[in-house]
């Protein structure tokens, strides 16, 4: 880990204040349904989207519900709330990878936001052999646990030091993936350095902006479309996210 990311500061108090804008970012979502029915529809091949920090699958309902509706085989993670990485929970992750991928004959695609979006990383890592590709949404995974603001609340939670990695899940938290790989992040992030939430640029890893909120960004409406936009691509053809005309009224340039 690099002295830079090491230093990284949480988000300020008033970024955390407007964590608020969750809920109004919900309606937004609401409203631009019509909008988000013209992203691309999917193959069918299964999706696993994982919660966030004390979050359950009810918080992804509005992005799974979107993303069974283009297509594809969805599911929650089945664990209750994401209480971090207690007894049983990796091996729990694990069997279900196993299942989606036997029950539909096709690699599995990860979408994880926050903590879930750690977990996907670790998993994609395990098993390259049955993971599609990994979408995080505001994943800190390239910064230390003190660079959030829910450290204290992950170490309460799961009885562990937040900055205790374990090499037997995947080894590396900042190692990016050995399959396609997209992290969003969002520099008005209230719980997380936004800086330790973006991946490298290579031939099948990068970095897509929106201007979300962290407690808002699995419903927020760019995002929602940002996902849909990747997992649509065929299998084996990745690209980079394309930018161009109306999206980039959307998606800042990640790397201004």
């Amino acid at each position: 880990m690099s002295v830079a990311t090491q230093t990284l500061r949480p988000p300020s108090r008033t970024l955390m204040f407007l964590e608020g804008r969750a809920i109004s970012e919900l309606g937004a979502f609401l409203g631009a349904l019509p909008l988000l029915s013209l992203a691309p529809k999917g193959d069918g091949h299964p999706v696993l989207v994982l919660p966030g920090l004390v979050a359950s699958d009810t918080s992804t309902r509005p992005l799974r519900s979107f993303l069974q509706s283009r297509g594809y085989a969805v599911s929650g993670w089945r664990q209750g709330r994401n209480l971090g990485l207690r007894q049983g929970v990796q091996h729990a992750m694990v069997d279900l990878v196993h299942e989606l991928n036997d029950k539909h004959g096709r690699k599995v695609s990860l979408v994880g936001w926050s903590l879930g979006g750690l977990y996907a990383r670790q998993l994609a890592k395990m098993m390259p052999e049955r993971v599609r590709s990994v979408i995080t949404l505001g994943s800190p995974f390239a910064s230390g646990p003190k660079a959030t603001n829910a450290w204290r609340v992950y170490e309460m939670a799961s009885g562990r030091r937040a900055d205790e990695e374990d090499a037997r899940f995947g080894g590396s938290l900042a190692a990016t993936p050995p399959v396609p790989t997209t992290a969003i992040f969002s520099r008005t992030d209230g719980i997380c350095a936004w800086q330790g939430c973006m991946e490298q640029t290579t031939a099948t890893s990068e970095s897509i902006e929106v201007e979300s909120s962290h407690c808002g960004m699995g419903h927020h409406p760019a995002v929602v479309y940002a996902v849909a936009d990747r997992l649509a691509q065929p299998e084996g053809k990745w690209t980079p996210f394309d930018r161009s005309g109306w999206r980039s009224l959307m998606y800042p340039n990640p790397n201004r």
